[in-house]
């Protein structure tokens, strides 16, 4: 997969198993870019992709989702969908568990997609992947990825 590539909202399906190719191998996945730009309705497919069981939603105002899925192996695998829109600081993300997740999906190779995360990227592992969405028009966004 490239390390930016543009699609149509109608095409994210098509995208999402290079994309998973690469972001798979990282327990933490940051989600940035405007308001709108798409970051809750890529994890949404990427977690239908997945075959996530759960209902899948923003956790704007809950602050953490907890979704379940199994790997190609059989295996149960976690996915914590974390958004820090509504906080203000680091101290209010560590206060709400969102480190404890950070840190539980690193030691069990689990996942957690953390959409606005400018806050807390001080506290992230030495090794995550980067995920910018840019809005190009009300169809079209353009992905980048960077290994961090």
């Amino acid at each position: 997969m490239p390390n930016t590539y543009t699609y149509n909202l109608d095409e994210i399906d098509l995208k999402l198993e290079a994309f998973w190719q690469l972001a798979s191998q990282f327990s933490l996945i940051a989600f940035v870019g405007d308001m709108g730009a798409g970051k809750t309705t890529y994890i949404s497919h990427l977690c239908k992709f997945l075959n996530v069981q759960d209902k899948v939603s923003s956790p704007t105002f809950s602050l953490i989702n907890e979704y379940h899925f199994k790997n190609n192996e059989n295996l149960d695998k976690i996915i914590y969908h974390i958004d820090l829109y509504r906080l203000k600081n680091t101290e209010e993300a560590i206060n709400a568990g969102i480190v404890d997740c950070i840190e539980h999906a690193t030691k069990t190779k689990n996942y957690c997609l953390i959409e606005w995360p400018q806050i807390i990227l001080e506290l992230f592992p030495t090794t995550y992947l980067f995920v910018n969405i840019t809005l190009e028009n009300e169809l079209v966004r353009t992905m980048e990825l960077i290994v961090k």
